[in-house]
């Protein structure tokens, strides 16, 4: 904080003679005039109205400057440390005792008792001498608690010790005209002692700015390293930037440096500032250039994906629709507006293509689903006829007609093609698994077993033939497959005739 200069008046503190002195005239009813005898007293000043007093008046007899008054040690970034006004010397109170320190005479003329004998200080003409005599009392507790407060000042603002010095030497020297009863020798004792501590609270005040200084000095030079860290290092745009307006509002409370030092350690962490924003600045200017070139690549896909939207061509048009969703991924963010344009652009173009192919799929289906009744119905009246383990023959014979019926019928849903592959290949595979029992059952003459297996070769050859005459392509394939197994077979019939 600021150190308040020394050389300012504190406000709190009511300026020398500032303290309201009590009128007689106000301090009782007027009495019947009572003669005043002429030169009884000296002369004086007009005696002030009364008024409020400075702080409550202390109840004990006598007061040194309490320890409850001194403020706690103030924080790093207070004006001043706090001062120990110890061994100062005590000032004791007069209102409670003022016969004390003075007295009044018939004439009503008011004495001051002091170390060489009395002095006059007043007049009281308005009532009971006594009651005078007490105002007067009072009129000295006012001085004290003035006097009193300029070293709570000094304890609790030692860096106003120049302004507290000014003020205890004018009350100083106004003292032996202070129309009071009380012990004047007291309160110049106090001053004196007062003004001598002003030296050393000079001194621990200007200790204590420069620790404070330091600190402060200290503190900048972890916020600069801080600053200097986010503008060489952050890319956390948005909380590196609200950091570094924190650390400007954070220095704004930082004060008691030198303007030299002050404005060296500014320049430091304006640099860093400024390096932090030409960073992001750049940042973010490549982020739009980046963001600009995305939306010219975005655009272009745009309008391939618009121009395949009405395309037929199903399955070559989805593989380019992929292809295009990749290339968007990989070209990046456009400005968020365009972005999401662009994107609602791209994806109506999908959505028409994908929704006509999903219609005609539909379409499709409903076709492909007769065919799976068909084919079901087919399976339902066939199973029963084809029953190997009775009638081998007979068994292969109307599997074939099964197989010419089911490719004249056609393609199925896509959802059931594996269920009607699975039951196809269970029948077949019931004949297959028959037929090879059959023939480790009967075991015929190895040359007639090669004879028959090479007659089946011709056969199926011949039934495969047929098949592709008829464009049966996938029944010629299985009769060639099937061929070429008994022709395995009859290789190997034949080998063992051979190897006899």
């Amino acid at each position: 904080m600021t150190t308040q200069n020394p050389n300012s008046d504190d406000p709190r503190t009511p300026a020398p003679g500032a303290v309201p002195r009590t009128d007689t005239s106000a301090a009782a009813p007027t009495p019947k005039k009572r003669s005043v005898t002429p030169g009884a007293m000296p002369k004086s000043r007009p005696t002030p109205k009364p008024g409020p007093r400075p702080g409550a008046r202390p109840a004990a007899r006598t007061t040194s400057a309490p320890a409850a008054a001194t403020p706690a040690s103030p924080s790093a970034g207070s004006a001043s440390a706090a001062f120990s006004l110890s061994g100062a010397p005590t000032i004791p109170t007069a209102a409670d005792q003022p016969s004390k320190f003075g007295r009044v005479d018939s004439e009503g003329t008011i004495y001051r008792t002091t170390a060489v004998g009395e002095v006059a200080v007043g007049s009281w003409q308005a009532g009971d001498p006594q009651q005078g005599l007490t105002h007067f009392a009072q009129r000295f507790d006012d001085l004290r608690t003035e006097v009193l407060v300029l070293g709570y000042r000094l304890e609790a603002h030692p860096d106003e010790a120049n302004t507290i010095a000014s003020q205890a030497k004018a009350i100083a020297e106004r003292l032996p005209g202070e129309q009071v009863v009380g012990d004047l020798d007291a309160v110049t004792a106090y001053l004196d002692f007062l003004i001598s501590a002003t030296d050393e609270a000079r001194e621990e005040a200007k200790k204590a700015k420069a620790e404070r200084a330091q600190r402060a000095i200290a503190r900048k030079e972890e916020l600069i390293a801080e600053a200097e860290h986010i503008a060489a290092e952050s890319t956390e745009w948005k909380a590196a930037g609200d950091r570094i307006k924190e650390i400007l509002e954070e220095w704004k409370t930082i004060h008691g440096i030198d303007r030299k030092t002050d404005d060296a350690l500014w320049k430091r962490y304006a640099r860093a500032r400024d390096s932090f924003r030409r960073r992001r600045g750049s940042h973010f200017a490549e982020l739009d250039r980046n963001r600009a070139a995305a939306k010219k690549i975005k655009e272009e896909l745009v309008e391939k994906a618009e121009a395949l939207q009405d395309s037929t061509d199903w399955g070559e048009t989805a593989g380019k629709y992929r292809e295009l969703m990749k290339e968007w991924k990989v070209a990046g963010r456009a400005p968020r507006d365009a972005d999401n344009k662009l994107w609602a652009r791209f994806r109506a173009a999908q959505d028409v293509f994908f929704g006509n192919r999903d219609a005609v799929t539909r379409e499709r289906d409903q076709e492909f689903e007769q065919n799976a009744e068909a084919k079901q119905a087919l399976l339902d009246e066939y199973e029963p006829l084809i029953q190997p383990d009775k009638d081998l023959e007979q068994a292969r014979h109307k599997l074939h007609e099964l197989q010419d019926k089911w490719e004249e019928i056609g393609y199925v849903p896509r959802s059931r093609i594996r269920e009607f592959e699975q039951k196809i290949a269970a029948v077949e595979s019931r004949v297959s698994n028959a037929a090879d029992d059959q023939w480790r059952r009967t075991d015929p003459a190895a040359q007639e077993r090669a004879a028959q297996f090479s007659k089946k070769v011709e056969e199926l050859t011949q039934q495969a033939e047929q098949a592709e005459a008829k464009g049966k392509a996938k029944k010629a394939a299985e009769l060639r497959e099937q061929a070429a197994q008994w022709e395995e077979w009859a290789k190997t019939a034949s080998q063992a005739v051979e190897n006899r």
